[in-house]
């Protein structure tokens, strides 16, 4: 499972013109679940995303994280991090998790964001969504459940 962090003031989510999630100041995490990925990589994304110390204190140093500030969370289901874009000039999406199992992973990964005590907000799964994200820095950082050597995931 990957997860692209970016670190917001402001972000919002909308379907169909119809804003479905906004949040403050926090993370917008765009989130993609590849085959072989299990509820312990949801898990540990889940509590990296909320620990993860990407917030200036006030020295300026990444010293706080998103538990630390109180910040809130836009999560935002997106198959296409898992592209291969190693051959043609096509994406390849074959390692994306099939919907069902990738909507039943995204929803432990939500229902684990929201035990953290985090104001957390969703896109709608398999919806054409307009993000707007109001990133802060720019801050973004890549998370990769299988680089981590605690999850199950092959």
């Amino acid at each position: 499972m990957k997860a692209l962090l970016q670190r917001v003031t402001r972000a919002s989510v909308s379907v169909e013109g119809e804003v479905v999630g906004k949040i403050g100041r926090g993370l917008v995490v765009l989130a993609g679940v590849a085959n072989g990925d299990t509820e312990k990589d949801a898990q540990y994304l889940a509590q990296k995303t909320a620990g993860l110390r990407i917030f200036a204190d006030e020295a300026g140093k990444f010293n706080l994280s998103a538990l630390d500030i109180k910040g809130e969370l836009l999560l935002v289901s997106q198959f296409t991090l898992i592209a291969d874009t190693r051959k043609g000039k096509r994406p390849s999406f074959t390692d994306a998790a099939p919907p069902d199992q990738a909507a039943k992973l995204f929803d432990i990964f939500v229902e684990e964001a929201r035990k953290t005590g985090l104001k957390v907000e969703t896109g709608q799964f398999q919806a054409h969504m307009l993000v707007e994200i109001h990133n802060n820095g720019p801050v973004t950082i890549m998370l990769d459940s299988r680089e981590s050597g605690k999850t199950q995931a092959a």
